[in-house]
């Protein structure tokens, strides 16, 4: 699995066009065969931390590609953040576990 990390400060001025444009990236996103989910937070000093799963690297690629997304990604480095930093990284373990509702 290949997890990569987001960490973005929005432009206060570019907020409206943002989420535009940050909710069609979600649906396209989540349409890339290999995608697993991608989930939003916000820290309380503003910053955004956004993390997306791929199945594949392969799957990864086909996002990193994807012809509105390379527009989008644009925008987000000319118009909408005023910093931004992401890291793509190979899972080596994974356990997880849910415990069952209480009766």
């Amino acid at each position: 699995m290949i997890v990569t990390v987001f960490r973005t400060r929005l432009d206060p001025q570019a907020k409206d066009e943002y989420n535009v444009v940050a909710k069609r990236m979600s649906e396209l996103a989540s349409k890339v065969p290999g995608h697993v989910a991608h989930k939003s937070y916000f820290s309380d000093d503003g910053e955004k931390v956004t993390i997306v799963e791929f199945e594949s690297e392969d799957a990864l690629r086909i996002w990193k590609t994807d012809t509105e997304h390379l527009v989008a990604k644009r925008a987000g480095i000319s118009t909408f953040f005023t910093s931004f930093r992401y890291q793509i990284c190979n899972v080596i373990h994974s356990r997880s576990w849910e415990r069952p509702p209480r009766t």
